[in-house]
């Protein structure tokens, strides 16, 4: 099948659940690809209503973990070469015209770009929320999704291009509701810190939150996001604790069951 007029021949994959309130200025942002991609996890919301509106081919796939549910995604995809967004994220007009600069010959099989993270109502632009590289625009023959549970990423053994342009990340969620999330991926990344034969002790408690602060706040600059910056930074130094935490916790319980 011949990709339509003045389409790229790529496919925009996305993995959804409950995404309503974020998805259509995503898919808004996706008109110069020949297919969007939406599997969905069972959202109860407006989803898959707003994906067909925007002519998304969609397919319902059973949860499978963020980094295996991706890597399916890709896999359904018509096209070999695949721009991996999230239903919250959206491709800048800068970012677009890069992307489409890459046709129809692409000098690399890869490509990154810069994602700008909306926190607390401010786009950050350094401590931790800023660059935050990506590699999401890659031919699916050179490179694939991570099978990590959490804190997926994409893999590759070819050399990565860049591209100017920014994917904006704009989470609506609440605090209350990132912190939640932030809670349930460190229980994920202690059980996959675990399995990997890694191991918490005092010192990786102590320091790594306090390294953390020091890299983003000040080598890093977060301190110019402001109050936001500030926060942004403070959770994830508290993720690092948190995360080395559960890992002592699970030792101890498995040391007391031997």
């Amino acid at each position: 099948m011949l990709p339509s007029p003045a389409k790229l021949p790529l496919s925009a994959v996305l993995i959804t659940c409950n995404a309503a309130a974020s998805l259509e200025q995503c898919l808004a942002s996706l008109d110069f690809v020949d297919e969007i991609l939406v599997v969905d996890s069972g959202s109860q919301d407006a989803t898959l209503e707003i994906a067909r509106r925007f002519g998304a081919r969609v397919i319902e796939q059973t949860w499978l973990g963020f980094g295996p549910q991706k890597r399916f995604a890709v896999s359904q995809a018509k096209h070999d070469w695949v721009l991996c967004l999230d239903a919250d994220e959206r491709v800048t007009p800068t970012l677009r015209q890069s992307i489409v600069a890459t046709f129809p010959k692409p000098a690399m099989e890869v490509y990154r770009f810069a994602r700008c993270n909306r926190f607390l109502g401010r786009y950050l632009r350094h401590g931790e929320g800023y660059p935050d590289w990506n590699l999401r625009f890659f031919h699916r023959d050179s490179a694939h999704w991570s099978e990590d549970l959490v804190h997926e990423h994409v893999l590759t053994e070819s050399p990565v291009g860049t591209l100017n342009g920014d994917l904006l990340h704009d989470s609506a969620e609440s605090l209350a509701s990132y912190l939640t999330k932030q809670n349930r991926y460190t229980t994920l990344a202690a059980d996959a810190a675990l399995a990997a034969g890694k191991r918490a002790s005092l010192g990786r408690i102590a320091l790594s939150p306090l390294i953390r602060f020091i890299k983003f706040y000040f080598i890093r600059q977060g301190f110019r996001d402001g109050l936001p910056g500030l926060i942004h930074i403070a959770i994830g130094c508290f993720n690092s604790f948190i995360k080395y935490s559960k890992m002592l916790e699970r030792q101890h319980s498995d040391a007391a069951l031997r």
